[in-house]
């Protein structure tokens, strides 16, 4: 029931002065009670229904927002004022985009476009270049979207409208990046975090660009950024009591960084309330992430049960759960199968940003398939990349990689100075699980080299890393170099483990399909290990490989 009357209008006008107050601090909770409150006593005005839409969106009302933008929309209508409608249904428009409902968002978006009519020269138009731009991106024009969002980001700045000047900045600055325009890319990133910081820009905007920069920073793997926009993204969140919009995306890059620096258990934490509190909401993309993220975190524990699952969920999120789905194939013993998934995901995409996430992957996969071209190939695609881009982590990746390809093709020199470059990138990074794989790339050069004292130093330095941290499966590896100190290096003769394994049975008589019965693998990765043998030995034969076994005790 209304209440009515003198007291009514009283308890209605308090209502109202409360939660304009409390929008104005963003105390999310007391802004949207008091503006119900206010609302159920006498219907809002336009201009209050929208602090009351805002204050919905916050507390991760999303079906509320658009409700009350909707009736918003109408009231500006009534009141003859277009361009307040035309906002409005920019917002609803581009927010069911968002949740996949095209029909309704191409609806709404077209309104708001009929709406402005003859109106040119207005800050509206403005707003409609952005889904124009996100319509070249998904057509894959990133020039013209690129163009769109320039004229957005001008047209902001005219209209001195800074919500439109950062949304615009800091998509322009994402379309650059993904076009190769690095240095360009970040400079308008940086320059779109600067004017929301800066508290002219409203908050659900502020949220966005927040969310938007961080997640470029991500996908192009510059880690430092992510982790100091991410420290101003958590302060951002903590200061609005009641928060809960983008407060899940906050968590899913804060587990992202807290694994990168070896905060496994927190980050599994961080990653399972991202995923919580995402799940019911819109953002299914950013929800996958934060399984994704569970799943590279179980991976690597060992708990493989556990990564599949969480790889099964970000999938049925709708995000690509690779390179990790390839690499827990691979701990599966299913190397077969990961290199089918990680060449295909590898075919899809042109992206550099992405295809440099997938490359490391498929090096690792190549190696454990005796492919050694195509792992040599995938490296000098990385190592085009990382100096091309640049960015240390991208560095650190690219040195990981050679270090791994050039020991298995007997070059221990060389991958030890590629090792120890990695080494140190990984360390400057502060990510304590890739700096010990590295060193255990150095112990492995260094034993081939015949330098046993260091390479026991290194190995034991990774053993001790590995054990803090959980890594199990890493873990069992070093104990298998521990029970044979040669295993994984070249034996003075530059086989691998694998590689010996395939000699000795080759030297016993076996046939390539036995051989590929007693050591699980097919008869095509045993050809492989063969072509490497014969290489490595200087040899064209199965009976010289054998002869050259027997000269050289290695059965």
């Amino acid at each position: 029931m209304r209440r009515v009357g003198d007291n009514g209008r009283a308890v209605r006008d308090g209502d109202l002065d409360r939660g304009r107050r409390s929008y104005a601090r963003r105390d999310w909770a007391d802004s949207y009670q008091s503006l119900r409150g206010a609302e159920a006593a006498t219907p809002l005005g336009a201009g209050d229904l929208e602090l009351l839409a805002t204050s919905a969106y916050m507390l991760g009302r999303d079906d509320e927002w658009m409700s009350h933008l909707e009736r918003a929309h109408q009231l500006h209508l009534e009141a003859g004022e277009p361009r307040g409608a035309v906002r409005c249904a920019l917002w609803i428009g581009m927010h069911r985009a968002a949740r996949g409902e095209l029909g309704p968002a191409g609806g709404w978006l077209a309104r708001a476009e009929r709406l402005l009519g003859d109106d040119r020269d207005c800050v509206e138009r403005g707003y409609l270049l952005l889904p124009a731009a996100f319509g070249h991106e998904a057509a894959g024009d990133l020039e013209a979207a690129t163009e769109a969002t320039r004229a957005a980001t001008q047209a902001g700045e005219r209209f001195d409208d800074a919500d439109l000047t950062a949304l615009a900045a800091h998509t322009q600055g994402r379309f650059l990046i993904l076009q190769g325009r690095v240095a360009d890319g970040f400079r308008l990133l940086d320059e779109a975090m600067v004017v929301a910081m800066s508290g002219s820009v409203s908050p659900i905007v502020t949220g966005i660009v927040y969310c938007g920069v961080i997640l470029a920073c991500v996908e192009v793997l510059d880690v430092r950024r992510a982790r100091e926009w991410t420290e101003v993204l958590t302060r951002w969140c903590d200061e609005q009591p009641g928060l809960v919009a983008f407060t899940g995306r906050c968590l899913v890059h804060r587990a992202e960084i807290m694994q990168l620096h070896g905060s496994w258990p927190d980050a599994l934490d961080e990653a399972r309330r991202a995923a919580e509190r995402l799940a019911q909401g819109i953002n299914r993309a950013a929800a996958a992430q934060a399984f994704y993220r569970q799943g590279e975190v179980h991976r690597l524990s060992g708990e493989l049960s556990a990564a599949e699952e969480a790889y099964r969920e970000a999938s049925r999120h709708g995000w690509e759960p690779q390179p990790g789905l390839a690499l827990l194939r691979l701990a599966q013993g299913r190397a077969e199968a990961a290199s089918a998934a990680i060449g295909r995901a590898l075919g899809e995409t042109t992206v550099w940003s992405r295809r440099a996430i997938l490359l490391p992957a498929r090096i690792e996969i190549s190696l454990a398939l005796a492919d050694l071209e195509a792992a040599r190939d995938a490296s000098r695609e990385l190592d085009e990349l990382a100096e091309r881009y640049g960015g240390a982590m991208l560095r650190a990746l690219a040195a990981t990689a050679r270090a791994a390809v050039e020991l298995a093709a007997g070059e221990a020199a060389e991958s030890l100075v590629a090792a120890r470059l990695a080494c140190q990138e990984w360390r400057d990074l502060e990510a304590p699980y890739e700096e010990a794989c590295a060193r255990v790339a150095v112990g492995l050069a260094c034993g081939a080299l015949g330098d046993d004292d260091t390479a026991a130093l290194e190995l034991s330095a990774a053993r001790e890393t590995f054990a803090a941290l959980g890594a199990t499966p890493d873990l069992a590896r070093l104990g298998a170099l521990a029970r044979d100190p040669g295993a994984g290096v070249d034996h003075g003769h530059g086989l691998s483990a694998r590689e010996l394994e395939v000699l000795r049975l080759v030297a016993a008589g076996e046939s390539n399909r036995a051989i590929a019965a007693t050591l699980v693998i097919s008869e095509h990765t045993v050809a492989r290990h063969l072509q490497n043998i014969f290489r490595k030995l200087n040899v064209s034969s199965r009976t010289a490989a054998s002869a050259f076994a027997y000269e050289h005790d290695l059965v």
